[in-house]
């Protein structure tokens, strides 16, 4: 009967350790959880350095719309000035050309009169020498030019009606001349005077354009290049939203092989529970072996490979360190496990469960099991210097978050904890990974 007894605890135990043996999700999903959060930051800030690039090219399209206008009204304005310079530069031409045929004819004319002035002087000399008039000879003989001649002539009553045609004629062509001088030197300083303002404006408009030409190839650089950054930032969006939406649906896929395992976990071990009680029954129905010895004063001595003892002594708070041992090898990593019953009965932990399952085995309670964390185990105990660390210790280390991870500390730089990638399981907290991620944060309970 003890033979079977045997040999039905050795094939639950088997069963129970291939059911548990499952793989480690959680862990998994925890650091995929880590990663998506990341991405969503950093989408955060991409998308808001978009936005940026946005405004600026806004901005700077606004800008170079307004200077595009500008520049088109400067370039006309430019062609207008050109023009009028242009027509004012030919009416100078021609004006020039006015003068100086007008100057020739008042010179042709000056020379008639010149002529005619010996004319008449000899006429009065000849009127002296037969005793004419002698007021007209003195108005004659007395001007002092040709001009005052003609003046003092039209005065005298006697002239005689010859001279005095010719002298009313001369007198009318001389001054029509002059006006026209007058008139037409005065237009030449002024379309001088125009043409010297137009050069000038033109010479600004031209600097002008020039500026505003470098300033909208300015304008158009920084807008390509703020397009190039948005474009890249997008491009960057774009492959960190695919990242996240991949991070997702593994993170989906992964909580369903999870939720999977932990069904078939929990179907096996009814299976087990089951086939055991079956067998059990059937050994109990058996013909008892035929004992030869006497009947024994106490009960026997529960076998140590039998799951649950019947009898075991009392529990110790130094035994926390080693309590967990049973877990090694035969647990995995559930993100939120170890929070009922059924995932303890299967080994399904995760770090923050697992201290308080271990602590509960030696009769500390750390609080509501469907609550513990991580955050509520720091503040269960005294926080001690890590330079006083003593084997029960719990131990925080920063892995996803601030004091993401906890464990009990063994002894000789060493803890024990359910750790994502292994399960339950010993790690060195004294090099590698775990020095890396301890804080020094120790809370003795």
């Amino acid at each position: 009967m003890k033979k079977k007894m045997l040999l039905l605890n050795t094939t639950v135990l088997l069963g129970l350790g291939g059911v548990l043996s499952t793989p480690a999700y959680a862990s998994t999903i925890q650091d995929m959880e880590s990663q998506k959060s990341q991405i969503q930051n950093q989408r955060q800030d991409v998308q808001s350095n978009i936005q940026a690039a946005s405004d600026e090219l806004t901005r700077l399209q606004a800008e170079q719309d307004q200077m595009k206008a500008q520049l088109e009204r400067l370039t006309l304005a430019e062609e207008e000035n050109n023009k009028k310079a242009q027509k004012t530069e030919a009416d100078i031409k021609e004006t020039s050309k006015q003068v100086d045929q007008l100057e020739k004819e008042i010179k042709l004319l000056q020379e008639k009169l010149e002529k005619r002035n010996d004319i008449l002087k000899d006429r009065a000399r000849s009127m002296q020498e037969s005793g004419g008039n002698v007021e007209y000879l003195q108005v004659l003989l007395g001007s002092s030019s040709f001009g005052d001649f003609v003046d003092r002539a039209l005065a005298v009553s006697t002239i005689v009606d010859a001279d005095r045609g010719i002298l009313t004629e001369t007198k009318n062509m001389q001054d029509e001349l002059k006006t026209k001088q007058a008139d037409v030197k005065s237009k030449l300083a002024s379309l001088e005077d125009m043409k010297a303002e137009l050069d000038e404006m033109t010479v600004q408009l031209a600097a002008q354009k020039k500026q505003k030409d470098a300033l909208a190839k300015e304008l158009k650089d920084k807008e390509a290049k703020n397009e190039e950054l948005r474009a890249s930032l997008q491009s960057k969006d774009s492959s960190l939203a695919n990242e996240q939406s991949t991070l997702e649906q593994n993170i989906k896929d992964q909580k369903a092989a999870e939720e999977a395992a932990r069904k078939a976990a929990e179907q096996a071990a009814k299976e087990a529970a089951k086939k055991a009680a079956e067998q059990a029954q059937k050994a109990a129905a058996a013909p008892s072996e035929k004992a030869d010895s006497p009947s024994p004063k106490a009960a026997p001595k529960a076998s140590s490979n039998d799951v649950a003892p019947t009898s075991a002594p009392a529990p110790k708070a130094s035994n926390v360190v080693t309590v967990g041992n049973r877990w090694i090898g035969n647990s995995a990593y559930v993100f939120g496990g170890g929070r009922s019953q059924s995932d303890i009965n299967h080994g399904l932990f995760d770090c923050s469960s697992f201290v308080h399952w271990a602590y509960s085995q030696v009769g500390v309670n750390l609080g509501p099991l469907g609550s513990v964390s991580t955050e509520t185990l720091k503040h269960a105990g005294t926080q001690v210097s890590s330079s006083q660390m003593q084997p029960g210790d719990l131990v925080f280390f920063d892995t996803y978050k601030k004091d993401g991870h906890v464990g009990i500390y063994v002894g000789g730089g060493k803890f024990i904890g359910a750790q994502s990638s292994t399960g339950v399981a010993i790690a060195n907290m004294s090099s590698g990974y775990w020095k890396q991620k301890f804080n020094g944060r120790v809370v003795r309970i």
